[in-house]
């Protein structure tokens, strides 16, 4: 089954990929597949805020790019409830298959087999076996996504985003506290799917 993505008053058939066209996402914003991110300029990649040495916490079963999450140092894992700081998720693709596309990737939990980390070989905590790769956001930084909780077409330039309960950005009209981000331009993904450009603000 294919899915049919407006863009600009132009309308594809997307068969590509293993998804064929239908989503897979926890995210409103994802037309087909998982929500993926285009890095327009993320501070991590120049000073080396990048963190991958937490396994998601035991019933996160599927983490998606695009979704925020809490770096839970003193429980041991990623999580959505710990104290600190929102991060991004930007983990690297990987896609097996030749017909696969970057919408098919997600880190799933039944996909991953790790156990043991660190330096002295200790022990994840129990039934956790993937370690997501986060990155520290700053003021200013830009990425492009559909890993939102708004369908695309609801939101506009100027809208203002929050990171919700799940880890998503949503809309949320006057935001003032935390961590905000702001609608740049709707925008597409290299696939043609609709996104957004966002830019944090605070």
């Amino acid at each position: 089954m294919a899915t049919m993505v407006s863009n600009a008053d132009k309308t594809f058939k997307v068969t590509v990929g293993n998804t064929k066209g239908v989503s897979s996402s926890q995210a409103a914003g994802v037309s087909y597949g998982y929500a993926q991110v285009e890095p327009n300029h993320l501070s991590a990649q120049r000073t080396g805020a990048i963190y991958a040495q937490l396994p998601c916490k035991s019933d996160i079963e599927v983490l998606e790019n695009g979704q925020f999450v809490k770096y839970d140092y003193p429980e041991g894992v990623v999580d959505f409830t710990g104290k600190g700081e929102w991060m991004l998720v930007f983990n690297e693709v990987k896609v097996y298959h030749d017909r696969d596309t970057d919408a098919d990737f997600a880190m799933k939990k039944s996909n991953y087999i790790a156990r043991v980390y660190g330096a002295d070989n200790s022990f994840m905590p129990e039934n956790t076996n993937m370690v997501p790769r986060v990155f520290k956001t700053e003021i200013g930084d830009i990425f492009t996504t559909n890993a939102v909780q708004n369908k695309i077409e609801e939101l506009k330039k100027g809208d203002t985003l929050t990171v919700g309960e799940d880890g998503f950005l949503k809309k949320t009209e006057g935001a003032s506290e935390g961590m905000i981000w702001q609608v740049a331009k709707i925008y597409t993904l290299g696939d043609l799917q609709p996104a957004v450009k966002v830019q944090r603000i605070q």
